[in-house]
């Protein structure tokens, strides 16, 4: 499957009720044991995206959500959550070392929102520096695009 076709509307008003006053207090772990807590990521542009290694729409994304990263990785106003939907590190983790991604990868160490997650994988949210969120995509998308880039730099500023 190729994503190039599925171009994300980073334009797109995202639905009120979709929207939080605040960040939630959702945590994530890494593989590591490390724990990262989104409600301290206010004041940054969160990139949440939740997947799993048996997920083909999934996996068609990585290549471009890898690309994203590797040009934000330096830019500290911006914080890279890929979720492992799965919560099983032995398989993801092999899978991420396979295709040299280098993104941050977590499980779910805390209830989430349903506004921050729908049953569809893979479904990634953007949360901007005021803990509004941005855009929401359930389905696979390109976000290589250069205009995905362009927002998540402007907003991050």
């Amino acid at each position: 499957m190729k994503v190039g076709l599925f171009q994300p509307d980073i334009a797109k008003p995202v639905n009120k009720a979709e929207t939080v006053n605040s960040l939630p207090d959702v945590i994530f772990e890494s593989p590591d044991g490390k724990q990262i807590h989104l409600a301290d990521q206010k004041g940054k542009v969160v990139f949440l995206n939740f997947w799993a290694t048996w997920c083909p729409p999934c996996i068609a994304e990585m290549p471009s959500i890898n690309k994203l990263y590797n040009k934000l990785k330096d830019n500290k106003n911006v914080v890279f959550i890929i979720v492992d939907a799965d919560h099983n590190f032995p398989k993801s983790m092999p899978f991420m070392a396979k295709y040299h991604y280098n993104m941050p990868l977590y499980k779910l160490a805390s209830n989430v929102p349903p506004n921050l997650v729908s049953n569809a994988i893979p479904a990634t949210t953007i949360i901007d520096k005021n803990g509004q969120i941005v855009f929401h995509q359930d389905g696979s998308a390109d976000y290589g695009n250069p205009k995905v880039l362009e927002y998540l730099n402007k907003i991050s500023k």
